[in-house]
């Protein structure tokens, strides 16, 4: 049974660290892009970065690019999502998923499985 399981949220202030993981169970996903979306109340689930497999290339939204940094261990089945720099903006239920496209990495509807979510919460 394939399982994603987010964990490391919490609630910080306003320009505190926050890492978060995911571990995925069930199979590996070495050949899967990995990433991280977000979802705030009233909000459409956004996506915020991913891990691709081929070439280990990298993928973030402009909203967090050059505060949040994410990083994948295959052997561990694991992705991680660094958050510095945390804005009130950046306070969500954040998802990680995975999925095999290439073309929709950035896409909600092409993920294949998702994790149950963990909260973020900043304070200003």
């Amino acid at each position: 049974q394939v399982q994603l399981v987010e964990s490391g949220g919490g609630l910080v202030q306003a320009g505190e660290a926050l890492r978060l993981s995911c571990a995925a169970s069930g199979r590996s996903f070495s050949s899967y892009t990995m990433g991280w979306f977000r979802q705030s109340p009233g909000k459409e689930r956004e996506f915020v970065a991913a891990h691709g497999w081929s070439g280990g290339s990298t993928y973030y939204a402009d909203s967090v690019k050059g505060r949040f940094t994410i990083s994948r261990d295959n052997a561990k089945n694991t992705v991680y999502l660094q958050m510095n720099s945390l804005k009130p903006e950046d306070t969500a239920v954040y998802y990680c998923a995975v999925t095999r496209s290439r073309l929709g990495l950035r896409l909600t509807s092409l993920q294949e499985y998702w994790g149950q979510g963990t909260q973020v919460t900043v304070s200003s």
